[in-house]
């Protein structure tokens, strides 16, 4: 595939993840919100989500579910999002609360907590509010706003691809400084992720701080 072969299939891609906010603009939304989450499988480290509102006429090629992104690529689309998007939100969910309310409660606490966050942010400098809300395969009862549940969100709606983008890296790099904490377990690999090298430092050392004791009944 010649290199304007490969631009015109992203650009193909990027219209067609486009299309539902587009249809929810012409309902007259004019602040959607895309939300996804990172982390929710490893045994150790916070769940990160991120609430990211793109302006309308947003067209960055490239941008997908962040898991089909080299790290470069990531990194290099994080860059860009940050930079281009009316309001972007963070929200975790750190591994005791992960054990006390379970991943899928911690996940939507830290959901609302990004969307608030976008929210507060959209609302300082851009005077408005978020007034619909994409979710990857996720309902958040007790959301004030509209919300849709889209199945494989990040791979078929640009806000959410693009929050599945700031999520990763955001995390990614978190667990990159927590190995220079926890040496042991490879978390600059393996982000937290039960790989052999990481299950082999637990047995030789044991869990640490950040370990979700949930996800590890079986060791400790």
């Amino acid at each position: 595939m010649t290199k304007e072969e490969r631009l015109q299939k992203q650009l193909q891609r990027l219209a067609e993840m486009k299309q539902m906010e587009q249809e929810l603009h012409e309902k007259g939304f004019r602040y959607i919100a895309g939300v996804d989450e990172v982390g929710r499988g490893p045994l150790a480290g916070p769940v990160v989500t991120a609430a990211v509102v793109l302006p309308e006429g947003f067209d960055v090629p490239g941008i997908d579910d962040s898991k089909k992104l080299s790290e470069k690529r990531r990194e290099e689309l994080y860059e860009v999002i940050m930079e281009q998007a009316l309001a972007v939100g963070i929200g975790q969910a750190e591994h005791d609360v992960i054990d006390e309310i379970n991943i899928l409660q911690a996940t939507k606490r830290a959901m609302r907590e990004a969307i608030e966050q976008a929210d507060q942010m959209l609302q300082r400098e851009h005077g408005g509010s978020i007034d619909y809300v994409l979710l990857d395969a996720v309902e958040l009862p007790g959301l004030t706003v509209a919300q849709e549940s889209v199945i494989k969100g990040d791979a078929k709606v640009l806000a959410i691809a693009a929050a599945s983008i700031i999520a990763k890296v955001t995390r990614d790099r978190m667990m990159v400084e927590y190995a220079k904490e926890y040496p042991y377990y490879a978390f600059e690999k393996n982000k937290g992720y039960g790989t052999k090298a990481h299950y082999e430092g637990i047995r030789e050392h044991g869990m640490c701080p950040i370990h979700r004791k949930t996800f590890l009944k079986k060791i400790h």
